[in-house]
C-alpha cells in the first residue's frame, strides 16, 4: 500500500531511504569484520579503583571511547586487587591464563592486562619471560584513579589495546604501556610516585610511541624473549623464594642472614653502585653461598650494570647486568626453576 497522490516508484524510493535512516545507527555500531581481536584481562590496581567501589573489567571495556575501530574486544576479570596484593601463585595462574588464551585462539591478535602502577613492572617484566608466544602482552595501568580530575585509565586502555591490535607489535615481548608511550617490559621502570610520566626505560629508552594517527615503533629489544624463552610456567607449581637486601652504609647483614634462615633459595643483593657491598654484607653473602644460597649482585642506583668482575666469580656470585633489584629477583626465581648452578644462573642473567 501506498499513500494517494505519490507513484509507486516514489513511494518505493521513500520507503528505501526510510529503512536506511533507521538502521543507519545500528550499522554504525557493528564492528567491521576486519578489526583484530584483543581480550583483555583485568586484574584491578588504581585504573579500576573509584570511589566507592572498584570499576569491573565489562565496565572499563565500557569506557573506551571508538575502540571498535581498533579491534573487537573481549574481556574476563582475573582479580580485583591492587597490584601490590598480587601474590607468586596469582602471578604464575596470570601468566598461564595467557598462554591458555593465545593456544586456544589463533585468530587471536594480542593481549591487554591491567595492572596497579606499584608493581607493575615487576608483573610486565614475569609476563614478559613466561608468555611464549609471539604476539603481544600489553600491561596497562594509570597513576590517577576514575574519581579523580584527569583520570588517564581510559585512554591509556584504548592505547593499549592498539598496541595490542597492529602487528608490528609482535615478537617484541611483553609491552607496557601508558602516557603515549611503549616500553619493553624487560627495562621500564617506575622513576616517580606521582607523576603521570612516571614510567620510563632510562638510558634504554622507548621502544614507540601511540599516536593519533598510527602506532609507531623506533627500536628493538634483543635480549631473550617470546619464543626463545626457555622458562616452562605450565611445569611450575611454585615459585622458589628469593629476596632483595638492600645496601647501605654501615649495613651488618642481618637482612642477609634472616632472609637465609627464612628459606630463601637465592638473595639479590641491591648493592651500592656498581656492585660493592659493606664488609659485614660481604661476609652474610659468602656464608648464604657456602649454604647453596644463589646470591645475585646487582645495584641500588637504577640504571647501569653491574660488571662480572674476577672477584665476584670467585666467589661463586652472579652478576644482574643491568636489571634493577626487583627485576634481578623475577629473574632469580625463574632460573632457580631450571638450575642452581651459578655459572648456569649467570649464563641466564646474560641472555635475558
Amino acid at each position: 500500500m501506498y499513500a494517494p497522490g505519490i507513484g509507486k516508484r516514489a513511494f518505493a524510493l521513500f520507503l528505501c531511504v526510510l529503512s536506511l535512516w533507521l538502521v543507519q545507527p545500528l550499522l554504525a555500531q557493528r564492528v567491521p569484520a576486519t578489526v583484530p581481536h584483543v581480550h583483555f584481562v583485568a586484574t584491578g590496581g588504581t585504573i579500576s579503583n573509584r570511589d566507592g567501589g572498584r570499576l569491573t573489567a565489562e565496565e572499563l571495556a565500557k569506557n573506551m571511547p571508538g575502540v571498535e575501530r581498533y579491534a573487537r574486544v573481549t574481556f574476563e576479570q582475573f582479580t580485583n586487587v591492587a597490584s601490590s596484593e598480587l601474590s607468586l601463585a596469582q602471578w604464575v595462574a596470570l601468566a598461564r591464563r595467557v598462554n591458555e588464551v593465545f593456544a586456544t585462539d589463533k585468530e587471536l591478535a594480542g593481549v591487554v592486562v591491567t595492572s596497579g602502577t606499584d608493581t607493575l613492572e615487576e608483573t610486565a617484566f614475569f609476563l614478559h619471560l613466561t608468555v611464549r608466544d609471539p604476539r603481544p602482552v600489553v600491561i596497562v595501568g594509570s597513576m590517577r584513579n576514575p574519581s579523580t580530575v584527569g583520570y588517564e585509565g581510559a585512554a591509556n586502555l584504548l592505547e593499549g589495546v592498539r598496541v595490542a591490535a597492529d602487528p608490528a607489535s609482535r615478537n617484541k615481548g611483553a609491552l607496557v604501556v601508558l602516557n603515549d608511550e611503549i616500553n619493553s617490559a624487560r627495562n621500564v621502570t617506575k622513576t616517580d610516585a606521582l607523576r603521570l610520566q612516571t614510567f620510563r626505560s632510562r638510558e634504554y629508552g622507548q621502544l614507540g610511541v601511540v599516536d593519533r594517527d598510527r602506532v609507531v615503533y623506533f627500536s628493538q629489544i634483543t635480549q631473550r624473549h617470546n619464543e626463545r624463552i626457555e622458562f616452562d610456567i605450565s611445569k611450575v607449581t611454585e615459585l622458589p623464594r628469593v629476596d632483595v637486601a638492600a645496601s647501605y652504609a654501615g649495613a651488618d647483614g642481618t637482612a642477609i642472614r634472616a632472609f637465609v634462615a627464612a628459606g630463601a633459595r637465592a638473595i639479590v643483593s641491591a648493592a651500592l653502585p656498581p656492585g660493592v657491598t659493606t664488609p659485614g654484607e660481604a661476609e652474610a653473602l659468602d656464608e648464604a653461598r657456602r649454604r647453596g644460597v644463589l646470591v645475585v649482585i646487582s645495584s641500588r642506583a637504577g640504571s647501569g650494570r653491574v660488571l662480572p668482575r674476577t672477584s665476584l666469580r670467585r666467589r661463586g656470585f652472579v652478576v644482574a647486568d643491568n636489571l634493577n633489584p626487583q627485576k634481578a629477583r623475577v629473574l632469580a626465581m625463574l632460573a632457580l626453576t631450571r638450575t642452581d648452578d651459578p655459572v648456569e644462573a649467570q649464563r641466564i642473567f646474560d641472555e635475558y
